[in-house]
């Protein structure tokens, strides 16, 4: 029995801008942290000829080909275990589709897990790098690197998207009160809305790949307001990187009308009216969890009671995709 996992994350400033067809051009930068929900992977050998795979499906095949899943089809046939029969199986603490890189954090796992199969020594960054190469480069979905990065780096980390494709990690030069301060006041809250990012990122991709000025700007906003999270997280300003997250999310808004709704909008401004001093929601938009920041929880608890949000309470998780057994 194998059993890999990797977390989810939350992303602090600057999304977006790691897509390359925006960074190809004017290089991206973003801050983003891992979170102590995970996506785990179990993997065993199977006594059938079959590859067996269970996620929300049951499939059975003998024939890689013939699998639907294609994330699990496109691992298999990257790492040449067309031919091997064993038995996977994936589970999350948090559903797909709810904007916290759900998507990526599998992949990550899956490698990891299919590389301890095989034997192989495998580093942090072949990882993510493979991550990507199979989300974005075979499956060529509209996504960008974050969530393959994060989830194999773990930690709080600002992340450079180079021209070339490379990524620079980096970790924050924060303090340790700061560290903490910002874990305790930062909340999330389930909006009950389930999207698939690929729906709404598409829209900003089509939109930056043909040149659409509207798009440029706003997401050259968006990454110097990633920049300036970052200068507030090292000199421990977390009110200014919260009236940053304010402002992050009412530019995000503009680049879709799916973004945001009605429902989304109402429970928005009654955090901010009840001790939440900055907010967004968490990922490509249109569903998924709202994240505040707050420092006057006990307020925005009560307060937010009434809406019949699910809270989801979590800590920084410092370690990326790992071997569990």
């Amino acid at each position: 029995m194998i059993i890999t996992r990797s977390p989810l994350r939350i992303s602090l400033g600057g999304g977006g801008t790691d897509l390359p067809s925006y960074y190809e051009e004017s290089e991206g930068f973003l801050i983003t942290a891992a979170i102590n929900k995970f996506v785990y992977i179990t993997m065993h050998e199977n006594f059938q000829d079959e590859i067996w795979v269970k996620y929300s499906k049951i499939e059975k095949v003998s024939d890689i080909d013939d699998m639907k899943h294609p994330i699990f089809r496109e691992a298999i046939k990257m790492l040449g275990l067309e031919r091997d029969w064993f038995e996977i199986q994936s589970m999350a603490d948090i559903p797909a589709g709810t904007g916290l890189g759900s998507s990526s954090s599998f992949t990550t796992a899956l490698l990891r897990c299919l590389h301890e199969y095989k034997g192989e020594l495998v580093t942090t960054e072949q990882i993510a790098r493979e991550a990507c190469e199979i989300e974005m480069g075979r499956l060529r979905e509209p996504i960008g690197k974050q969530d393959q990065y994060i989830a194999a780096y773990g930690g709080i980390r600002a992340m450079w998207f180079r021209k070339d494709g490379t990524v620079d990690v980096e970790t924050l030069n924060m303090s340790k009160d700061t560290y903490y301060n910002l874990e305790d006041n930062l909340v999330l809250y389930f909006t009950g809305f389930e999207r698939s990012a690929s729906q709404i990122l598409k829209e900003q991709d089509d939109k930056t790949r043909a040149s659409n000025a509207d798009m440029k700007n706003n997401l050259d906003q968006v990454k110097q307001m990633g920049l300036d999270s970052k200068r507030a997280f090292e000199t421990g300003d977390l009110r200014r990187f919260a009236e940053i997250m304010k402002h992050h999310w009412e530019i995000k808004k503009k680049r879709s009308g799916h973004m945001s709704n009605p429902d989304i909008d109402e429970w928005y401004d009654h955090a901010m009216k009840n001790g939440a001093l900055g907010g967004k929601l968490i990922g490509a938009g249109g569903g998924g969890f709202l994240m505040f920041y707050s420092e006057d929880k006990v307020r925005l608890r009560d307060a937010m009671k009434s809406t019949g949000l699910k809270e989801v309470r979590f800590r920084f998780e410092n370690q990326g995709t790992r071997l569990v057994y």
